[in-house]
Protein backbone atom coordinates (compact mmCIF):
# COMPACT_ATOMS: atom_id res chain seq x y z
CA UNK A 1 0.00 0.00 0.00
CA UNK A 2 1.27 3.61 -1.06
CA UNK A 3 2.40 5.92 1.83
CA UNK A 4 -0.51 8.34 2.76
CA UNK A 5 -3.34 5.46 1.57
CA UNK A 6 -5.77 3.66 3.80
CA UNK A 7 -7.81 0.53 3.54
CA UNK A 8 -11.34 1.46 3.24
CA UNK A 9 -14.65 -0.32 2.21
CA UNK A 10 -17.60 1.09 0.25
CA UNK A 11 -21.15 -0.25 0.59
CA UNK A 12 -23.35 -0.02 -2.14
CA UNK A 13 -27.01 0.42 -1.56
CA UNK A 14 -29.31 -1.88 -3.33
CA UNK A 15 -27.36 -3.34 -6.54
CA UNK A 16 -27.76 -6.79 -7.98
CA UNK A 17 -31.35 -7.26 -5.98
CA UNK A 18 -33.76 -8.22 -8.33
CA UNK A 19 -33.56 -7.00 -11.92
CA UNK A 20 -32.59 -3.95 -10.65
CA UNK A 21 -29.73 -2.31 -10.96
CA UNK A 22 -27.28 -4.63 -12.55
CA UNK A 23 -23.40 -4.88 -11.88
CA UNK A 24 -20.73 -6.60 -12.39
CA UNK A 25 -18.04 -7.13 -10.51
CA UNK A 26 -15.50 -7.05 -13.07
CA UNK A 27 -16.33 -3.10 -14.93
CA UNK A 28 -17.37 -2.53 -10.72
CA UNK A 29 -13.30 -2.71 -10.07
CA UNK A 30 -12.03 -1.79 -13.87
CA UNK A 31 -14.20 1.41 -12.67
CA UNK A 32 -12.87 1.79 -9.14
CA UNK A 33 -9.46 1.33 -10.74
CA UNK A 34 -10.10 3.78 -13.48
CA UNK A 35 -10.61 6.45 -11.12
CA UNK A 36 -7.62 6.27 -8.79
CA UNK A 37 -8.32 3.77 -6.54
CA UNK A 38 -5.78 0.54 -5.69
CA UNK A 39 -6.07 -2.80 -4.61
CA UNK A 40 -9.61 -2.91 -5.71
CA UNK A 41 -11.31 -6.31 -4.29
CA UNK A 42 -15.15 -6.95 -4.30
CA UNK A 43 -16.50 -9.87 -1.95
CA UNK A 44 -20.13 -11.39 -3.16
CA UNK A 45 -22.05 -9.49 -5.97
CA UNK A 46 -23.95 -7.16 -3.68
CA UNK A 47 -21.95 -4.43 -3.34
CA UNK A 48 -19.18 -4.67 -1.25
CA UNK A 49 -15.77 -3.14 -2.15
CA UNK A 50 -12.71 -3.19 -0.22
CA UNK A 51 -9.96 -0.56 -1.79
CA UNK A 52 -6.95 1.48 -0.82
CA UNK A 53 -7.35 5.27 -1.56
CA UNK A 54 -5.58 8.38 -0.22
CA UNK A 55 -9.28 10.04 -0.01
CA UNK A 56 -11.18 10.97 2.90
CA UNK A 57 -14.32 8.19 2.97
CA UNK A 58 -16.61 11.10 2.39
CA UNK A 59 -15.17 11.81 -0.76
CA UNK A 60 -14.41 8.25 -1.93
CA UNK A 61 -18.17 7.73 -1.54
CA UNK A 62 -18.88 10.65 -4.10
CA UNK A 63 -16.37 9.36 -6.47
CA UNK A 64 -17.84 5.64 -6.75
CA UNK A 65 -21.58 7.54 -6.81
CA UNK A 66 -20.42 9.09 -9.65
CA UNK A 67 -18.39 6.98 -11.49
CA UNK A 68 -21.24 4.39 -10.99
CA UNK A 69 -23.95 6.92 -12.69
CA UNK A 70 -21.50 7.77 -15.49
CA UNK A 71 -19.41 4.61 -15.86
CA UNK A 72 -22.11 1.92 -15.26
CA UNK A 73 -25.48 3.83 -15.78
CA UNK A 74 -26.60 3.01 -11.85
CA UNK A 75 -27.71 5.39 -9.42
CA UNK A 76 -27.33 4.40 -6.12
CA UNK A 77 -26.12 5.25 -2.71
CA UNK A 78 -22.46 4.42 -1.51
CA UNK A 79 -21.51 4.25 2.15
CA UNK A 80 -17.99 4.13 3.14
CA UNK A 81 -15.99 2.83 5.83
CA UNK A 82 -12.58 2.66 7.12
CA UNK A 83 -11.05 -0.46 7.75
CA UNK A 84 -10.65 0.96 11.64
CA UNK A 85 -14.14 1.68 11.67
CA UNK A 86 -15.03 -1.51 10.37
CA UNK A 87 -12.57 -3.08 13.25
CA UNK A 88 -14.25 -0.65 16.12
CA UNK A 89 -17.79 -2.00 14.60
CA UNK A 90 -16.69 -6.07 14.57
CA UNK A 91 -14.91 -5.35 18.16
CA UNK A 92 -18.13 -4.01 19.22
CA UNK A 93 -20.30 -6.68 18.44
CA UNK A 94 -23.20 -5.84 21.22
CA UNK A 95 -25.28 -8.83 20.47
CA UNK A 96 -22.24 -11.21 20.54
CA UNK A 97 -24.39 -12.74 23.38
CA UNK A 98 -27.86 -13.37 22.28
CA UNK A 99 -26.69 -13.54 18.04
CA UNK A 100 -25.71 -17.25 17.14
CA UNK A 101 -25.98 -17.28 13.41
CA UNK A 102 -24.54 -14.99 11.63
CA UNK A 103 -26.44 -14.92 8.63
CA UNK A 104 -29.93 -13.69 10.83
CA UNK A 105 -27.19 -11.02 12.36
CA UNK A 106 -27.23 -7.24 10.59
CA UNK A 107 -25.38 -4.70 10.77
CA UNK A 108 -27.32 -1.49 9.03
CA UNK A 109 -24.88 0.96 8.23
CA UNK A 110 -26.10 4.45 8.60
CA UNK A 111 -24.93 7.65 5.97
CA UNK A 112 -25.00 10.08 9.31
CA UNK A 113 -25.28 9.74 13.00
CA UNK A 114 -29.10 9.99 13.74
CA UNK A 115 -30.48 12.14 16.37
CA UNK A 116 -30.89 8.98 19.31
CA UNK A 117 -34.55 10.21 20.22
CA UNK A 118 -36.63 8.34 17.82
CA UNK A 119 -34.38 5.46 18.44
CA UNK A 120 -35.33 5.88 22.41
CA UNK A 121 -38.58 5.78 21.53
CA UNK A 122 -38.96 2.83 20.27
CA UNK A 123 -40.09 0.11 22.40
CA UNK A 124 -38.57 -2.76 21.61
CA UNK A 125 -41.50 -5.66 22.89
CA UNK A 126 -43.01 -4.17 20.00
CA UNK A 127 -40.30 -5.88 17.66
CA UNK A 128 -39.94 -9.10 19.53
CA UNK A 129 -38.38 -11.50 18.73
CA UNK A 130 -35.84 -9.38 17.16
CA UNK A 131 -33.25 -7.19 19.37
CA UNK A 132 -31.52 -4.26 18.39
CA UNK A 133 -28.76 -2.09 19.57
CA UNK A 134 -27.81 1.56 18.24
CA UNK A 135 -23.71 2.13 18.29
CA UNK A 136 -22.16 5.64 16.32
CA UNK A 137 -23.60 5.04 12.55
CA UNK A 138 -24.65 1.76 12.92
CA UNK A 139 -27.32 -0.51 14.13
CA UNK A 140 -26.69 -4.06 14.77
CA UNK A 141 -30.19 -6.25 14.27
CA UNK A 142 -30.23 -9.84 15.91
CA UNK A 143 -33.17 -11.75 13.91
CA UNK A 144 -34.18 -14.98 15.47
CA UNK A 145 -36.67 -16.02 13.53
CA UNK A 146 -35.65 -14.96 10.22
CA UNK A 147 -34.90 -11.74 8.35
CA UNK A 148 -37.95 -12.34 5.74
CA UNK A 149 -40.57 -10.77 7.83
CA UNK A 150 -38.96 -8.48 10.02
CA UNK A 151 -39.60 -4.98 10.73
CA UNK A 152 -36.49 -3.73 11.57
CA UNK A 153 -34.74 -3.22 7.71
CA UNK A 154 -32.70 -1.17 6.29
CA UNK A 155 -35.76 0.77 4.93
CA UNK A 156 -37.10 1.09 8.67
CA UNK A 157 -34.13 2.91 9.88
CA UNK A 158 -34.31 5.13 7.14
CA UNK A 159 -37.37 6.45 7.56
CA UNK A 160 -37.43 6.72 11.32
CA UNK A 161 -33.65 8.50 10.94
CA UNK A 162 -33.89 10.21 7.60
CA UNK A 163 -30.17 8.96 6.65
CA UNK A 164 -29.76 6.87 4.14
CA UNK A 165 -28.80 3.03 5.03
CA UNK A 166 -27.34 -0.15 4.08
CA UNK A 167 -27.31 -3.55 5.68
CA UNK A 168 -24.70 -6.63 5.43
CA UNK A 169 -25.02 -9.77 7.50
CA UNK A 170 -22.15 -10.60 10.35
CA UNK A 171 -20.59 -12.93 8.35
CA UNK A 172 -20.26 -10.14 5.53
CA UNK A 173 -18.82 -7.67 7.97
CA UNK A 174 -16.28 -9.97 9.25
CA UNK A 175 -15.28 -10.73 5.67
CA UNK A 176 -14.94 -7.05 4.73
CA UNK A 177 -12.57 -6.67 7.70
CA UNK A 178 -10.34 -9.42 6.68
CA UNK A 179 -10.35 -8.45 2.99
CA UNK A 180 -9.36 -4.95 4.38
CA UNK A 181 -6.21 -7.21 6.16
CA UNK A 182 -5.52 -8.98 3.36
Amino acid sequence: MAKGTARQVALLRGINVGRNNRVGMAPLRAMMEKAGFEDVKTHLQSGNIVYSTSKSAAAAAKEIERGLADELGVRVAVLVRTRDDLASIVKADPLADVASDPALYLVTFLSAKPKTQPIKDLKEDDHAPDVFRHLGREIYVWFPKGVRNATLTYQFWEKLLGVTATARNWRTVTRLLELCDA
